[in-house]
């Protein structure tokens, strides 16, 4: 009688764009392969071909986790360095994490553990549900919200923060969506698409602690401005033929969903 195969334990893959991180990579890199997770875990690293010490530090690190180390040629922005994280993962679960501390991971748990019970299919962590926790920087507070209340009126996906850095997927989802996105459109991009498939998305609130632009704050009023075009384009423009892979599982597809 042959023993029973014991089933593979879930993996998470968090995907870690790097660029000019060196200041605070190190820390960083402690604390995110010390996270403990609900599953094994994987972290996906793309140096977008950072200037300073980065990739050093990077490729010196002792990490006890799963990792990869994928080096872009040429800088070419956050969403180009998510697509190619999200290609190569592994994981069942896929999420997103920047390089710095302006998120608490300590709450990527939380964020996994509706995939990983399979009471969820997305998960966005949300800097604006109400938690008493966070007093926020105006003028980027207004932006935020206002992308969000744009990117929810022409998707009909109701959330509090389309712009979030957490964004949990399952991979059989994430890896199927065509992403086009070069720099900070992946927020506006991926809410847009995934807002045409059947699935469960859930919202959870979580901690922000915003960096100034001389901590290494990289978006400016420019992507603002770019990620309003980006709700445009994708959301009313864009042909959703070009949106997903014929290898999105079926169970996803809207009925009359004939546009893979």
């Amino acid at each position: 009688m042959n023993p029973t195969k014991k089933a593979k334990p879930a993996l998470t893959s968090m995907i870690v764009p790097i660029y000019n991180e060196a200041s605070h990579l190190e820390e960083f890199l402690e604390k995110i392969d010390a996270l403990k997770l609900p599953t094994d875990k994987e972290i996906v690293f793309i140096d977008d071909c950072s200037k300073d010490k980065s990739k050093e530090i990077l490729k010196s690190f002792k990490f006890k986790s799963k990792t990869q180390i994928i080096e872009q040629e040429k800088n070419q922005g956050k969403g180009a360095a998510l697509r190619k994280g999200i290609e190569q993962a592994k994981g069942d679960f896929i999420i997103v994490q920047d390089a710095d501390f302006e998120y608490d991971m300590e709450e990527v748990p939380m964020l996994i553990e509706p995939l990983f019970k399979g009471k969820a299919d997305v998960v966005f962590g949300s800097r604006f549900k109400k938690d008493g926790r966070q007093v926020h920087r105006t003028f980027h507070y207004l932006v935020n919200r206002l992308l969000t209340i744009l990117s929810n009126f022409m998707s009909g996906l109701y959330l509090t923060d389309m712009e979030t850095c957490y964004k949990a997927f399952k991979a059989e989802i994430i890896q199927n969506v065509n992403l086009e996105s070069n720099r900070f459109g992946f927020e506006p991009e991926v809410t847009a698409k995934i807002a045409r498939l059947k699935i469960r998305v859930q919202e959870f609130p979580i901690s922000y602690y915003p960096r100034n632009y001389l901590e290494g704050k990289k978006i400016t009023w420019k992507d603002g401005v770019a990620a309003l075009r980006h709700i445009v384009y994708f959301n009313m423009i864009s042909s959703e033929k070009h949106f997903f892979k014929k290898e999105m599982p079926e169970r996803y597809i809207p009925r009359g969903g004939n546009w893979l």
